[in-house]
C-alpha cells in the first residue's frame, strides 16, 4: 500500500523516505553547495558547540509542498538527527509571504550543508502545488468545477515525474497522465490516444477510435480529433459511429493552426483570434455535437493552457469540460531561502533578516523515519 494511503487514513502523518528514496549521494554533499561544505568542516573545528536557528521562507502567496521530502531528508542525512529541533508547517498548508514555514535548530555542522537541497525542494514543489492550485481555482470560475489534468510529462525530465504528480496532487490535480506521476500518491496515470495512433490509421479517427476501444473497451473512449485540423467534421463522424459509448473529445489544435471550420466560414472572421483551440471553435463544436443528439460527449480542451486563458474561457462560459495542462504548471516561480537567525540563544542574523516566529508551526518526531544507509 502506498504511503499516502496510510496518511489520508490517519496513521503515519508524514512521508518517508521509502517514498522519496533519496540518492546515497546526498550523504557525500554531492549535490550540496560547495560553501556550505567548508562551512561545515570549518565549523566543526573552530565552533563545534554552536547551536544555530535556520529558518526558511519564501515571498508569495502559495500553497506549500515538500516539508514531508525535506524532513526525510533530515531524518536520512543529518548528522545525529536526535539533536535537532524541527517545526514545520504541512504540505498543502495556504501560506503568506515571508511566512516562517520551517525551522531548524541544532549544531550547524550537522546539518547545515542541507540548505541548498531543502531550499530547492520547497522551491520546486510549492511552485507545482500552486500552479495547479491556481488552474484548478480558474477552472471553476464559472460556478462548475471543470477537471484538470496534469500533462507535464514532456516539459521536464522523466525523472522529475513522481515529486511533480505529488505536487500537483497537493494542489488540486488528482488526474495524471503517467504512473510515475501518481506513484507518491496511490494512483494510476490515465490517458486515451495521441496522434500517433492517428497517424498509424493514415489519418482515420474512427478506424483509430474502434482499435483503441477494441483493446481497451473499458476505458471511457476519448476521441482525439484535431489530427486533420476538421475537429468538428472528425467529432461528428466518431460520435455517429460510436454514440453512446463515446465518452468525449479531445481538441489540440496547434496555435499557429486555424482549424478547416472557420475556412469554410470565413464570414464569421475577423473579430477574434481563430487559431488553436479558441473559444469560437469550442462553441461551435458543442452547438454541433448537440444539434445531432450527442450532448453526453464531453469536451477536453489541451494545448498552451494557463491560469490566464482558462479563466478567461470560465467567465465566458465557454463550454469545455476538461483542461489538460502541461508546461504551464511545471513553472518555478516561488523561491525559498534559509537563514540562519538565532545563535546560541541570541538573536544573530545578517540585515535585515530575523527570527520571526509562527504559532501554526508543529513539532517534528524525527525518530519516525525511514533513514537509508550511509556511504
Amino acid at each position: 500500500m502506498k504511503e499516502i494511503e496510510l496518511k489520508m487514513n490517519g496513521e503515519i502523518s508524514r512521508l518517508t523516505n521509502r517514498t522519496f528514496k533519496f540518492d546515497k549521494r546526498v550523504a557525500e554533499g554531492w549535490f550540496s553547495a560547495v560553501y556550505f561544505l567548508k562551512t561545515r568542516d570549518i565549523v566543526e573545528e573552530f565552533c563545534p558547540e554552536n547551536i544555530v536557528t535556520m529558518q526558511f521562507f519564501q515571498k508569495e502567496h502559495a500553497v506549500l509542498c515538500g516539508t514531508d521530502e525535506v524532513i526525510a531528508l533530515i531524518q536520512s542525512f543529518a548528522e545525529n538527527p536526535s539533536s535537532l529541533q524541527v517545526h514545520s508547517l504541512k504540505d498543502g498548508d495556504q501560506i503568506a509571504p515571508y511566512e516562517t514555514v520551517l525551522t531548524i535548530r541544532g549544531p550547524y555542522q550537522n546539518f547545515g550543508f542541507l540548505e541548498g537541497l531543502i531550499d530547492g525542494i520547497l522551491a520546486r514543489r510549492t511552485s507545482v502545488a500552486t500552479n495547479v492550485y491556481n488552474v484548478v481555482k480558474a477552472a471553476k470560475a464559472s460556478g462548475k468545477q471543470k477537471q484538470v489534468i496534469f500533462m507535464g510529462d514532456r516539459d521536464d525530465h522523466f525523472q522529475q515525474q513522481a515529486g511533480d504528480g505529488y505536487a500537483a496532487y497537493i494542489g488540486g490535480a488528482t488526474a495524471q497522465a503517467t504512473h510515475a506521476m501518481n506513484e507518491w500518491w496511490g494512483k494510476e496515470g490515465i490517458g486515451t490516444m495521441p496522434h500517433a495512433l492517428i497517424q498509424i490509421f493514415n489519418g482515420d479517427v474512427v478506424k483509430a477510435c474502434h482499435a483503441y476501444h477494441k483493446k481497451f473497451p473499458n476505458d471511457g473512449l476519448v476521441a482525439l480529433v484535431d489530427y486533420n485540423n476538421d475537429v468538428i467534421v472528425d467529432s461528428l463522424k466518431v460520435a455517429r459511429e460510436f454514440g453512446n459509448k463515446l465518452h468525449g473529445v479531445r481538441l489540440d489544435t496547434s496555435r499557429t493552426m486555424i482549424d478547416q471550420y472557420f475556412l469554410r466560414n470565413p464570414q464569421i472572421l475577423g473579430a477574434f483570434d481563430p487559431r488553436g483551440v479558441c473559444a469560437e471553435l469550442v462553441i461551435a463544436l458543442r452547438k454541433a455535437l448537440d444539434s445531432e443528439g450527442f450532448q453526453h460527449v464531453q469536451i477536453c480542451a489541451t494545448g498552451g493552457f494557463t491560469v490566464d486563458r482558462i479563466l478567461e474561457f470560465e467567465l465566458n462560459n465557454v463550454p469545455v469540460d476538461i483542461y489538460g495542462v502541461g508546461s504551464s504548471l511545471l513553472k518555478i516561480n516561488i523561491g525559498f531561502t534559509g537563514d540562519n537567525v538565532i545563535l546560541n540563544d541570541k538573536h544573530q542574523a545578517k540585515q535585515g533578516r530575523r527570527y520571526r516566529p509562527n504559532p501554526r508551526l508543529e513539532k517534528v518526531d524525527l525518530t519516525d523515519n525511514c533513514p537509508i544507509e550511509k556511504i
